[in-house]
């Protein structure tokens, strides 16, 4: 990790993904900028790719999204907003689940389904090669071998520039790592969902990186009053606290919180310049 720039999303230093790509620790999830349900487009288009360029303004240069997402419209919308991009951005996307409707998700690993995916999202974000491509979940009527070798030959094929993988389990992303280079990880983990404690400290041993969904989980009572606390000594916002909390957890941590909303963002955004101590750490790890 290097040192902290000035720009407030670098507050936290920098993660180097797939040994070329280094980023700012608090990146952007772009999911919540569509329609309700993640269906459809917003009912304020320009106000959702003004969050999008007040990201990268201040600082944020990793954008997450999926082309399940509307589906379709946030890889759309992040391309009406920022391209051509400026030097440094990185666009993550994932392919992998199909939609039938508000709230509904399908997982589809069909070979023939990921090219298509993979295709349409060159496309709707106006690129030549995806620089990080996430398989997005595990589909149980595929072979997990199957899917990760249909995005290995499009790594081949010049498409994809790194590979990570989603919503897997150690075993999983060990049968990944055998048939390509994975260099990513998103699973859902926060203060109460740990899950994924294993997955994280496989990352982090080997210097994957680590991109927690929902990143900002509730909490037990008793941990509930650690964060108050320690966000009043702050002057910061429990969720400030939580997030926080995720980038003291592993160097590995690139939170990808999402909102439509500007102020949302930029609290989200501040929280990467909190440095809790290895105190206040232990105490909310144990709350």
């Amino acid at each position: 990790m290097t040192a902290p720039s000035t720009s407030p999303a670098a507050a936290a230093g920098t993660l180097t993904i797939g040994g070329d790509l280094t980023v700012n620790r608090m990146g952007f999830g772009a999911m919540r900028i569509v329609g309700k349900g993640i269906w459809g487009w917003p009912a304020d288009r320009e106000a959702a790719k003004n969050v999008l360029r007040h990201a990268v303004a201040n600082g944020v240069n990793f954008i997450d999204t999926a082309d399940s997402y509307g589906p379709d419209v946030s890889e759309e919308l992040i391309a009406e907003a920022l391209a051509p991009y400026p030097a440094g951005l990185v666009i993550a996307t994932k392919g992998g689940l199909t939609r039938s409707g508000p709230d509904e998700w399908d997982a589809n690993g069909r070979p023939e389904h990921l090219r298509a995916a993979l295709e349409g999202s060159l496309k709707k974000l106006r690129v030549d090669c995806i620089d990080l491509y996430q398989f997005h979940r595990p589909d149980p009527r595929v072979r997990y071998a199957e899917s990760i070798g249909a995005l290995a030959e499009l790594q081949r094929a010049g498409k994809i520039r790194h590979i990570g993988v989603s919503n897997v389990t150690v075993a999983q992303l060990t049968q990944a790592r055998a048939i390509v280079p994975v260099v990513s990880v998103q699973n859902r983990y926060n203060f109460e969902d740990r899950s994924s404690e294993r997955v994280l400290d496989a990352c982090t041993q080997d210097g994957l990186a680590f991109l927690p969904w929902a990143p900002v989980g509730g909490a037990s009572p008793l941990r509930e009053k650690t964060i108050a606390r320690l966000a009043r000594g702050h002057n910061a916002t429990g969720l400030q606290i939580a997030l926080a909390w995720l980038l003291k957890r592993s160097p590995v941590m690139l939170p990808i919180p999402g909102t439509a909303s500007i102020a949302h963002l930029d609290q989200n955004i501040a929280a990467a310049a909190i440095h809790l101590s290895d105190e206040e750490f232990r105490e909310l790890d144990k709350g």
